[in-house]
């Protein structure tokens, strides 16, 4: 069961806690059949490369936000709330290629990360707003966004 966090506990300029995330050219083909997106930018490095101009296959952006949502959702536990979410794709990230049935050559790591911006209370609502941003292994921000979480109250 993970920790609760209450939104008497939050202020304004905490920072979220980190999750750290590799991303691999196996994890692409599994996200595309979960996902439906088989645009072949991430999945064929020919196309990507001699059509697209990539420089190679790329990461989804859904997958991108879908990393900053398990963020957001496993730092406020079980009875917070995401109540919205908007994301920007700033640059292209690279996954790993597998060097083995198992494992992956060496590659980029992205940390997904936050900072709580302002906090309300409206209604009985108690809300947190953050803004939120995925940094790949050279501290370079390729994927911004904010969101509105909804934490308990301490009763």
């Amino acid at each position: 069961m993970k920790k609760q966090i209450y939104w008497e506990d939050i202020s304004v300029g905490q920072d979220i806690p980190s999750l750290t995330k590799v991303a691999t050219t196996l994890m692409l083909v599994k996200w595309a059949g979960a996902y439906g997106d088989y645009n072949p930018l991430h999945y064929d490095n020919d196309f990507a490369v001699n059509f697209m101009k990539t420089g190679g296959i790329i990461v989804h952006g859904t997958l991108k936000r879908q990393w900053l949502i398990q963020m957001l959702t496993d730092w406020v536990g079980d009875e917070g709330w995401l109540k919205r979410i908007q994301t920007s794709f700033k640059a292209m990230d690279y996954p790993r290629h597998m060097k083995t049935l198992v494992g992956p050559d060496d590659g980029d790591t992205w940390q997904c990360k936050g900072k709580v911006t302002g906090k309300s209370e409206t209604g009985g609502q108690h809300t947190v707003e953050c803004d939120i941003w995925l940094e790949n292994s050279k501290g370079e921000t390729t994927t911004a966004g904010t969101a509105t979480l909804m934490l308990p109250a301490r009763k």
